[in-house]
């Protein structure tokens, strides 16, 4: 049973721009804060910016001011997109709750490089 799909990703220059998306099941999206993480190579999967169910949004500082989250309650949506991206911003990309989570779904590759 498919909970979280990511989409979105691919190979971009650096500078450029991609924007990310996320389906996600009821149960997890409502009434609760939903979040992009990333795991790049032989680093520890981060939390890069999350947005709680009122639209409050918080991000690393890695990506601050680069990056913008936001969601669509009504189709239980979350997205991302990204700016002027950067080659250290090469990782796998998933989303899924801060607090309440389900399983991890494939998630979408994003690869920065000129």
């Amino acid at each position: 049973q498919v909970r979280l799909v990511e989409s979105g990703g691919g190979l971009v220059h650096p500078g450029g721009s991609l924007r990310l998306s996320c389906a996600a099941s009821g149960s997890i999206f409502s009434m609760n804060a939903m979040g992009w993480y990333r795991q790049a190579p032989g680093k520890q999967r981060e939390l890069v910016a999350h947005i709680t169910s009122g639209g409050i949004t918080n991000y690393a500082d890695s990506v601050k001011g680069r990056f913008t989250i936001s969601r669509d309650n009504a189709k239980n949506a979350v997205y991302l997109q990204m700016n002027s991206l950067k080659p250290e911003d090469t990782a796998v990309y998933y989303c899924n709750g801060v607090f309440v989570q389900g399983a991890w779904g494939q998630g979408t590759q994003v690869t920065v490089s000129s």
